[in-house]
Parts: structure tokens; sequence; C-alpha cells
């Protein structure tokens, strides 16, 4: 019978009768509970929260140290870029300033090539007119002679020549 009137009485928790009881256990499980979070746990976590708290102020850091290290080789790229371009345009003056002398050169050796063939071919020129000239008198010479032969006039040599030698003159050719 007496489990009949613990079962007539209802949930054991809430019984008057042992509310005392319980509350003293209940203040003691918070205790206990308490003192095990704050002295094992809570700091636990709490070191858990600075290590990572130091690691991301470490990483950003660090980040920012790589940013400026990041911009200063940057900026050394773009320097040496710059060198880089200044050196290629000064070697390429320089090659250009060679091509133009040893083209200069070139130019004076082949002005002087064709100024000396072309006093050679002046030179021929006055020669072949030379001996033109010289032809054309013996041939007006002999042709005078044999014109005066022709028509039956003796006249000598020697006046012949004079007399076309004076007409030539004359002329401009001789």
């Amino acid at each position: 019978m007496a489990d009949t009137a613990q079962d007539a009485a209802g949930m054991p928790q809430l019984d008057f009768s042992t509310f005392s009881n319980q509350i003293f256990w209940l203040v003691i499980a918070l205790v206990v509970l308490y003192l095990i979070l704050s002295r094992v746990a809570l700091p636990r976590i709490g070191s858990v929260l600075a290590e990572r708290r130091g690691a991301i102020t470490n990483d950003i850091a660090a980040a920012e140290e790589f940013k400026a290290k990041a911009a200063e080789a940057e900026a050394a790229y773009h320097q040496a870029r710059a060198d880089a371009r200044a050196d290629a345009a000064k070697i390429v003056a320089e090659a250009k300033a060679a091509i133009q002398k040893d083209l200069d050169i070139a130019m004076a050796k082949a002005d002087a090539k064709i100024a000396a063939k072309s006093a050679e071919s002046g030179e021929r020129i006055n020669e072949i007119r030379d001996n033109a000239v010289a032809m054309v008198t013996e041939v007006s010479k002999d042709t005078t002679k044999e014109i005066l032969t022709a028509f039956g006039v003796k006249a000598d040599a020697r006046s012949v020549n004079a007399a076309v030698t004076a007409r030539l003159k004359n002329e401009g050719m001789a």
C-alpha cells in the first residue's frame, strides 16, 4: 500500500515534502558545475580564443608585411623594366649609330668608286672624242684630196692639210 500512496502522490519532483532536499542538491550541482566550468572549461576556451586572436593578429600582420614586400617587389620590377627599356633604347641607338657609320663608310667608298669610274669614263670619252676628231681630220684630208683629184685640181698634201686644219679650227673640232 505504501507503493500506491507514492503512486497517488504523482511525480516525486513535484512532491513538496522533498523540495528542500532537491533545492540543496540543485545548488550543490550548480556550484560544482560553476566551479568546473570556471576552473577548467572556461580557461581552456579563453586560451583557445586568445590563441585564435593571436593567430589572426599574426596572420594579419604577416599579410600586411607580405603586401608591403609585394609592393616593393612590384616597384622593383617596374624599375627594372624601365631600366631594361632604357638600356635597350641605348643599345638600339648605339647599333643605329654603328650601322650609320658603316653605311657612311660604304657610301663614301661607293662615291669614290663612282667618281673614279666617272673620271675613267670621262677620260675614255675624251680619248674617243680625240680619236674621232683625228679620224675626221684624216678622213677630211683624204676626202678633200680625192675631191680635188676628181675635179682635176692638183694640190699638194701640205696645202690640203693646212686648209682642212684651218677649217676644222673654225668649226671648233680641232
